[in-house]
């Protein structure tokens, strides 16, 4: 038998980004919590809206599963004296138990025989396990802020106003932050007042449709969605929808409408994301564009209000944005009375951070490190210069009127004032790019300069931050060195930008000299080093390739991490066509761990047997072959060079006692493996591949 269950917390309005998380761990959580308590059950819905956090879990058992425990207890020696006749031990493990002596049971167990409980427990109704289960799973969700309200000691992201609990038609007293639940709920505080009624469970979510309330988000994403877009095409415009904007609106609204509204065409003349800004992240409004692909001086409002007085509504949020981009306007209009060469030197009031000095320092050592990083990859001299520009100019608009209102708009604002400062394209095309990559999957810079700056930013802080010993630990990052580390590696994997990290990571330290009190470049510098391994190893892993596949190559090539990628495609698709490297991998280490580096490789053939000579003759053809293989990075030709040597390495490790008691010839022996090590050690580490 079975029975629908309705829990629903009323609360003041949620924020929408907490709402979400709420759902989630709901969606999560009630599933293990119903597991625990034995009680089944057919399908579990999680709903939320800006008022309410409700579960309904579809064909819920009416009682707890029975269940059958084996406890065990002392040794049967222990148990029981010689003639056979229960002793203390027994008769206190069976009391404590809740059985009698008599119903003990003996079984084998780890070696030994030992007594065991088996207890029956039957399973309680789940109306009675139901109130204190639903209580913790309203205690436990996680907030990352609360609050307490009242004389109450609970706290909640906001008050809960009331409780609403069905089992069946039977309602569930919930006791939580000082309310018993029961079988009412409320609708929109508008349009629907007063308490609302659920008949059952199963009609939760088509009572709070009646009484003006969408709870599922799904639902309401859907209707906002189909009501923009009928909004916009209704005035022969389209609707920019940015899926962070849409997704915080859906959570914001019970019963949503939407209304379009109009601002002056003068306002048009500022630059399109400063006005697109200024609807979307302050007011949660939609710009539209028209068919030119330009914007339109309209925009669309997704309003709680009553429908029949949207005219009214959307009247008063044009109030709202007139004002709105009347600030941005005058602030743009400031911002242009002076050339972004001129707010430079204000950078130097600006802390970057309060052990390595200003933001105007900071710009000086991106510039310097651009110019270094542009020689070390041999960039095109106009790009050099592009990126020596734009890095200078970089954090100018960082001082302006607009991006101190619109923070958001960093780089962006750069790119607008450089062109209205004659700065060319692609100057002003690097500004906006440094930023970039923001996060995993962002787009990289689109232009050699741009990932230049973009590099020397980002390599600079984590220098810095590493310099004055705050590197990264566990999960705390505060500088989000680990993000930029990422960025870096995206630009030198998937950019064709080739740095050398060593050289690179010099270069950076080599800006803090004299402004990081004892700096020890030769201490800090192979940290950091280990920090971009520890990334490199991590971006290769996650694009297919196997930690031994990674750990081979990292111990050769890291330095390079476009090299090390190069390799590890070819290793990773070489490993799956052919058994050879793994077999190879065998003879390396072995070789490996006879060699003896110190000796050279300089064999004397004088003193080689037939065995000896064949594979002297195929490391003179490999090392040939494979060696302009990977001058030109044929890492394909170069392994399949490699993987011929397998018969002469194991006719000679089958035929030849390398540690000789001849010193001559062990030594001799030494250096011609020496010499296959260093062969195969100029591609990877193949001792790291597992076998």
């Amino acid at each position: 038998m079975s029975r629908d269950l309705l829990f629903e917390i009323g609360v003041e309005e949620i924020p929408s980004a907490p709402l979400y998380a709420a759902i989630a761990q709901l969606a999560e959580a009630v599933p293990v919590a119903l597991r625990d308590a034995r009680l089944g059950y057919e399908r579990i819905d999680v709903y939320g809206a800006p008022r309410r956090l409700a579960v309904l879990v579809t064909g819920l058992a009416e009682r707890q599963e029975d269940v059958t425990e084996k406890a065990k207890g002392p040794a049967v020696k222990a148990a029981f004296d010689a003639e056979g006749h229960p002793t203390k031990a027994a008769e206190g493990f069976a009391r404590g138990k809740g059985v009698d002596v008599a119903d003990l049971v003996t079984e084998e167990s780890g070696g030994g025989t030992y007594v065991f409980a088996v207890i029956e427990r039957e399973g309680l109704p789940a109306a009675e396990v139901l109130p204190d289960l639903l209580a913790r799973l309203a205690a436990g969700i996680d907030w990352p802020k609360s609050m307490r309200w009242g004389s109450g000691s609970t706290r909640f992201i906001r008050p809960v106003r009331w409780l609403t609990a069905l089992f069946g038609p039977e309602v569930v007293p919930v006791r939580y932050a000082g309310l018993v639940a029961g079988g009412v709920t409320f609708g929109h505080p508008f349009l629907a007042p007063g308490p609302v009624t659920v008949p059952a469970p199963s009609a939760y979510v088509e009572t709070l449709r009646a009484a003006k309330c969408l709870v599922d988000p799904e639902e309401r994403a859907s209707a906002i969605r189909d009501a923009i877009e009928a909004a916009a095409a209704a005035r022969g415009v389209t609707a920019v929808v940015p899926e962070k904007t849409f997704a915080e609106v859906v959570n914001l609204v019970e019963w949503p409408t939407v209304a379009v509204g109009h601002f002056d065409e003068e306002f048009l003349a500022v630059p399109r994301e400063v006005t697109e800004e200024a609807m979307e992240s302050h007011q949660r409004y939609f710009p539209v564009e028209g068919p030119g692909g330009a914007l339109a001086p309209y925009f669309i409002v997704v309003h709680n209000g009553d429908p029949e007085r949207t005219d009214a509504i959307a009247a008063g949020h044009e109030r709202v944005i007139r004002a709105r981009l009347a600030d941005a306007a005058f602030f743009y209009h400031e911002d242009l009375k002076r050339s972004l060469e001129e707010h430079v030197a204000s950078l130097d009031s600006i802390v970057f951070q309060e052990k390595l000095g200003t933001l105007g320092a900071k710009v000086a050592r991106i510039e310097a490190l651009a110019r270094a990083l542009a020689e070390q990859v041999d960039a095109d001299a106009d790009e050099a210069a592009y990126a020596a520009r734009a890095a200078h100019l970089a954090k100018a608009d960082l001082v302006t009127h607009a991006v101190v209102e619109f923070t958001s708009l960093q780089g962006v604002m750069g790119y607008h004032y450089a062109l209205a400062s004659g700065e060319s394209e692609a100057v002003a095309e690097a500004i906006v790019d440094h930023y970039k990559p923001r996060f995993a999957g962002d787009a990289l810079p689109r232009s050699t300069a741009g990932k230049l700056v973009s590099i020397a930013d980002k390599l600079d802080t984590i220098a810095g931050i590493f310099a004055i010993g705050q590197a990264p630990t566990g999960s705390a990052d505060p500088y989000a060195l680990r993000r930029g580390a990422i960025g870096i590696l995206a630009m030198a994997l998937d950019g064709g930008v080739r740095i050398d990290l060593v050289e690179s990571i010099a270069a950076a330290l080599a800006g803090y000299d004299g402004v990081v009190p004892g700096l020890d470049p030769g201490d800090v510098g192979p940290a950091v080093r280990e920090f971009f391994l520890g990334r490199l190893e991590g971006v290769l892993k996650e694009r297919g390739h196997a930690y031994d596949t990674v750990a081979a190559v990292l111990a050769v090539c890291g330095d390079d991490p476009a090299d090390a990628l190069a390799r590890a495609e070819a290793l990773t698709a070489f490993r799956a066509a052919s058994d050879a490297m793994e077999d190879l991998s065998v003879a390396f280490t072995r070789a490996k761990n006879l060699a003896q580096p110190d000796l050279g490789t300089g064999a004397d053939p004088a003193l080689m047997g037939v065995e000896e000579a064949e594979l002297a003759d195929a490391l003179s053809a490999a090392e040939q072959t494979a060696g302009e293989a990977l001058r030109i990075g044929d890492y394909t030709t170069a392994l399949g060079t490699l993987a011929q040597l397998r018969g002469p390495i194991d006719a000679f490790f089958d035929a030849v006692l390398v540690m000789d008691p001849d010193e001559a010839l062990r030594a001799n022996r030494l250096r011609l493996l020496n010499r296959f090590v260093a062969l195969f050690t100029a591609y990877a580490d193949f001792s790291k591949l597992a076998g």
